[in-house]
């Protein structure tokens, strides 16, 4: 009897419904150009937001995406050699950040809050068990997750492909898109 039959005659079976969805969903993933990808673009170079991008690609990667983040402007901050120097919190520019005790913007901005703030920060994660960025980075490059520079970027902020941690590929905007275009997942961060 044919689907169309069924419908008509009443007799559609709860068992006849699932195995109607799970043709149609294998016959969508089969059209679907996407495969099981996601791309991540990280464009924010302070410590609090290196962990977003490369917290969401491991974990991508541990459930079988294939991973990849594109790292623009600040982001670049996070892939170069000298990432420990470079990814520090400011309470200035982060008003949501817990302090120990409330403090003023005019507080927040005095010389050596920068590395009291990040001090801070590395403190609250290392109690919690938070893996570091280097830590985040070893697992990201163990899963494969690509680790894209963005080549105008460094064109524009003089950097050379040297200064990067080992493993970084480099692309422009293009080679993103093309990512993008592909995944099932993108995201901007």
């Amino acid at each position: 009897m044919a689907e169309t039959d069924i419908v008509q005659t009443g007799n559609l079976t709860e068992e006849r419904i699932r195995e109607i969805i799970r043709e149609e969903i294998t016959r969508a993933f089969k059209k679907d150009p996407a495969k099981k990808q996601g791309m991540l673009i990280a464009s924010k170079g302070t410590l609090d937001w290196a962990y977003p991008p490369l917290i969401l690609a491991t974990a991508g990667a541990a459930a079988g995406l294939d991973m990849s983040i594109f790292f623009t402007f600040y982001g670049l901050n996070i892939i170069h050699k000298d990432f420990k120097k470079k990814l520090k919190v400011s309470p200035v520019a982060n008003p949501g950040m817990p302090m120990p005790v409330p403090m003023p913007d005019i507080v927040t901005a005095l010389p050596g809050m920068t590395g009291f703030a990040t001090g801070m920060m590395k403190g609250m994660f290392s109690k919690k068990g938070v893996a570091t960025i280097e830590e985040l980075i070893d697992v990201a490059r163990e899963l494969e997750v690509r680790l894209i520079a963005c080549q105008m970027t460094m064109d524009v902020f003089g950097y050379d492909q040297s200064d990067f941690i080992e493993g970084v590929e480099f692309g422009g905007a293009a080679a993103a898109l093309s990512d993008a275009r592909k995944s099932h997942l993108t995201l901007f961060i």
